[in-house]
């Protein structure tokens, strides 16, 4: 059963800020940078009209994510780097719209170390790991860590943060690797983790060509997911991102998962505070157990 619903809501940092939001766009600071994305859940008007950015995501008039950017002054092509807390990493332009990484997921950092707190060198799994924020920011508070993505290029890059942040020799696996068909593996294997973080895509593909579909895989992938934690586990935590899906119905999803398991299973969405005026940008969904 699930316990609670809410939002986490991640305040500006040093190096990212919401500045404002509206009309369809939000306006955002990335180091000494400014981006406009189109933003469809932002409905309301913005505080300012007179936005000025380095460059703006104009998106393609489908619904399948095309676009492209558009620069009013020179962007590093291959990157600056950025600062979250002791983590360092690189940030870039991409062709699905996003900056190599995800500024809403800064709470789950925070939470999932706090999760972790007490525990000597625990052992945590990241699947769809992407560019390793999320891994690095467990790794550097002593977490041996397994990252797994489907594409070499985000693991590439994830190893690239690893370096930027002072930790090429930490304990981590950077797998290239299909995240249901690894999953399944280390179940057969009897392997536990003390926590695993999840944020799958809607659509994706493993490296052998795999073909992942949310609505499909992930019961299955959540009901493994349970059988790699146990009562000495911590947390599982699951986001979900750009899809016509409640926050609960993969809250009951991961409730039905680990009805046996003591700990409680809340859900809600992923926010970002607006400095501006602090009203609240929804970014994601998420459902997360964890222990007493």
């Amino acid at each position: 059963m699930i316990s609670s619903l809410y939002t986490l809501i991640g305040d500006p940092w040093a190096d990212y800020g919401l500045i404002d939001s509206g009309n369809g766009r939000k306006l955002e600071r990335y180091g000494r940078f400014r981006f406009i994305r189109p933003e469809t859940q932002a409905l309301w008007a913005p505080a300012r009209p007179d936005w000025r950015a380095a460059g703006e995501f104009i998106p393609a008039a489908d619904e399948d994510g095309g676009g492209r950017w558009h620069y009013a002054e020179p962007v590093p092509a291959d990157g600056w780097t950025l600062k979250w807390d002791d983590v360092t990493f690189n940030a870039q332009t991409t062709p699905f719209r996003h900056l190599a990484f995800f500024p809403d997921m800064a709470p789950v950092w925070t939470w999932m170390r706090e999760r972790l707190a007490g525990i000597n060198t625990p052992e945590c799994l990241n699947l769809f790991g992407y560019t390793g924020v999320g891994t690095l920011a467990l790794a550097v508070q002593g977490a041996k860590m397994v990252h797994v993505d489907a594409s070499k290029k985000s693991v590439a890059a994830a190893r690239a943060n690893a370096t930027l942040s002072g930790m090429a020799d930490a304990p981590i696996r950077w797998l290239v690797d299909d995240a249901v068909k690894f999953a399944a593996r280390e179940v057969r294997r009897s392997r536990r983790y003390d926590g695993i973080l999840l944020d799958p895509p809607k659509y994706g593909r493993g490296p052998d060509g795999e073909l992942w579909q949310l609505e499909q895989d992930l019961p299955r992938l959540i009901a493994d997911c349970r059988r790699l934690l146990d009562d000495r586990s911590r947390y599982l935590f699951l986001t979900v991102y750009a899809v016509r899906m409640s926050a609960l119905a993969i809250g009951e999803l991961v409730a039905q998962a680990f009805a046996d398991l003591p700990g409680k299973v809340e859900c809600g969405e992923l926010g970002v505070r607006e400095e501006a005026r602090g009203l609240v940008l929804p970014t994601a969904i998420w459902a997360r157990w964890s222990a007493p």
